[in-house]
Parts: structure tokens; sequence; C-alpha cells
């Protein structure tokens, strides 16, 4: 008997091939769009491939398979004749898109690749997911040949390991079996693996740094409320005293002295309202000579903390320091106007409002209160300016149009 009596007939096959391949690319445009709806509200958002097996990818794995089967006779089975391919920024991605999967699509199988490698070992991670392609699609497309299809979900880092490997490996002629060569293909995929892992805890880093600026700001926002607007809206104020506070339950560094962990462990402090120790945090970095952008934003923040303790003069110092550093910083031109307004300095004030407004133009915050500090001087027109300018940008504001109403009563419409 001939040993390849069991090849099957290549060109029977590709024209059966043939027959529904243009349905396939359609398909595979279809379940792209479908994915990337369901995808759309991630961020960042994961991109989204597609392709169609050609024929000679298809020829090249059915010879394969049905060398490993041992019924020559029985059509192997291809579940990726219609494929995609969803690439990720971060690690923690991968198990949303995989949750998004499942909400949206019939499962038949998932396959985590790679997991199974020992750090000694090569080979692209990846997970493989098979799902039904949707029946209304079937229906608009007609017959594919398949009823199948392939979604693998990566990194951009193991997407282009992946990419790496097919070509030195997978589609070679022969593998590296030496040892040299498979060590210095397992550093690479162990260094990209590493690098994935160090980019999601920077992503988790900055998370939680983000967060406390957050829970740090609103803290700080709400004594300028306090110190500014009770001028004018004390009983308001008042009522609003027992609105909820955001609840941030996240914890300091682990005590390191690098100058990340020392400003996580400054904000922790600050949000924590130990203000001494945060003060303390934010000296020892600046006693570390960052770079020039570094100390205007530790300045910002060791203001906004003695700002906090009503500490003024100290808070427009390092308010003016933060800009010394940074011309460009609106922000601590705009709160060294706040405290100049608290302490009722308002020609002063309005020079540092202004200051930051030419930065910055676009700015309810800064107009709205240059046109408190107006008020308070008299000049009632000028305020009114800046409270119609702050409400362009803020139209339902209601601390600008109770201030208009105010304002407009004063000039007697």
């Amino acid at each position: 008997m001939n040993e390849q009596s069991w090849f099957p007939d290549r060109g029977k096959l590709q024209k059966e091939f043939d027959r529904t391949y243009h349905n396939r690319v359609l398909v595979v445009e279809d379940i792209k769009t479908r994915l990337e709806e369901v995808l759309h509200t991630m961020r960042p958002k994961p991109t989204v491939k597609g392709r169609a097996k050609s024929f000679q990818s298809y020829y090249k794995k059915y010879i394969r398979l049905l060398q490993q089967q041992s019924n020559k006779t029985k059509k192997p089975a291809i579940n990726d004749l219609v494929g995609l391919r969803i690439v990720c920024t971060f690690i923690e991605d991968l198990s949303s898109v995989e949750t998004a999967i499942q909400n949206s699509f019939q499962i038949t199988e998932v396959e985590r690749k790679g997991s199974n490698y020992s750090f000694k070992e090569f080979g692209y991670e990846s997970t493989h997911i098979l799902i039904k392609i949707p029946e209304d699609i079937i229906k608009k497309r007609g017959n594919t040949g398949c009823d199948i299809a392939e979604i693998q979900i990566r990194t951009i880092l193991q997407d282009a390991w992946a990419e790496v490997e097919h070509e030195l490996v997978y589609k070679a002629e022969f593998t590296p079996f030496d040892e040299p060569m498979k060590r210095k293909l397992a550093a690479v995929n162990a260094s990209l693996s590493l690098a994935d892992i160090v980019f999601q805890e920077i992503r988790d880093y900055q998370r939680q740094l983000n967060r406390e600026l957050g829970k740090r700001r609103e803290s700080f926002f709400k004594k300028i409320e306090e110190a500014t607007d009770g001028l004018l809206f004390k009983e308001v104020l008042e009522t609003e005293e027992n609105r909820p506070r955001s609840l941030f339950k996240l914890e300091p560094s682990k005590g390191g002295e690098s100058i990340d962990d020392l400003l996580l462990d400054a904000l922790y402090a600050h949000n924590n309202e130990n203000f001494d120790k945060a003060i303390s945090l934010y000296t020892r970095i600046l006693q570390a000579n960052p770079n020039d952008y570094v100390k205007s934003i530790i300045y910002k923040h060791r203001g906004m903390a003695h700002f906090a303790q009503s500490h003024y003069q100290e808070a427009i110092e390092d308010f003016s320091q933060s800009l010394a550093f940074d011309h460009a910083s609106y922000k601590a031109a705009y709160y060294r106007a706040v405290v100049k307004s608290v302490l009722q300095q308002y020609s002063e004030a309005i020079d540092d409002f202004s200051l930051s407004l030419e930065i910055n133009p676009y700015q309810f915050f800064a107009l709205y209160r240059r046109g408190q500090a107006y008020y308070h001087l008299g000049d009632f027109p000028k305020a009114l300016a800046d409270c119609d300018n702050a409400l362009l940008i803020e139209p339902e504001n209601a601390q600008a149009l109770r201030f208009r109403e105010l304002l407009l009563k004063k000039l007697g419409h």
C-alpha cells in the first residue's frame, strides 16, 4: 500500500474551501465589528484584528492534524478558519475582555496556551476562546463552511512574542533544539513576561496615586469653598455640611525610600489629615533634589498641606516656589490667588487669578473666584463679566448662578 494513499485530494479540497471563503471574510468583519462594540467602553481600548484563514495555511494544518489521527479518513477539525485577535495594553485587561466575550457570545471552549511553561521553556502566552458564530451573522452571510470562530486574547508584548516565535519556530524548517538557542529564546520570553508584570505594577501604582490625589484635592477644595464662598453663601454651605464624603480605602507604600514611595506616603498622610507628617515627607523629597518639574509639583502639594493647616504665608511661599520651577503651573498661580483671597488681599489675588488665566484661559473656578474678588472690591461689572464667562464653561453651576443673581441685585437689574 502506498504510504501516501491517505493524502487528500488538494484540488478537491481547494474547490470546497474556495466556495465559502468569501463568506468567511465577511463573517470576520461582522464579528470584528461586534467585538469592537462590546469592548468600546474599555480604556485603554483594545485593538481587534481579524482574518479568514488562507487555503495554504489551511492545507498545511489539515495535513499536520491528519498525520496525528489514527483514522485518516476522518476530516480533521480546524476551528480557526475564522480567526480574531484582541490585543490589550495591560495584563489585567485580559480578564475583562474574556468576561465581555463570555457575556456576548456562546463559548464552546477556552484554552490558555503557554500557562504550563516553566521559566526554562519558551512559548507565547495567549487565551484562545472558541465561540459559536452568531446565528444572525450566518443567516446574513450564508454558508461559511464552519460554525466556530477562534478569538485570541493577548497583551501587546504577548502578541509581539507570538509573531516573532511564529516566524522563528513554528514556520521554520527546524526548531532550536540546542541548549544555548533555547536559553536565548526562553530569556527573551521571560523578559517580555516580566515587562508585562512591571507595566501592570506601574499602572496599579499610578491608579492608587491618582486616587490619593483625588481625595487630597477634594479636601483642599472643600476648605476653599468654606473660606471663600462662605463669605457670600454661608447659609447654603451650612446645609451642605453633612453631604457624604468619598471613601478611599488605600494603603501607604511598603516603606520604600524612593521618591515615588515618599510621595505616596506623603499623599496618604495628607489625605488622612496628618499634615505635619505630610509636610515632613514633602520636605524630604525636596531635599533629594529631584528635577525642576518634580520640585514644582512637590512645592504645590506642600503648599496645599500648609493651607489645610491655615498656615497661609507658608502656603503662599510654596506656591510661589512651584511657579518659579514651572512657569506654566497655572494651578500654583490659582492656589496662591485663593490664599490671598482668604487673607482678603483681593487686588493681589486678582493679579494671580489673571496670571493663571493667561496660562490656561479655560478655567471655571479661576474666573468665578476672580469675580468674587472683584465683588469684594466693589467692582460689580467686572465681577458679573467674570461670572458670565464662568457660566459659559459650566452653564448649570449652582454656585455661579447664585452669584450671578446676587450681582444683578447689586447692579439693580
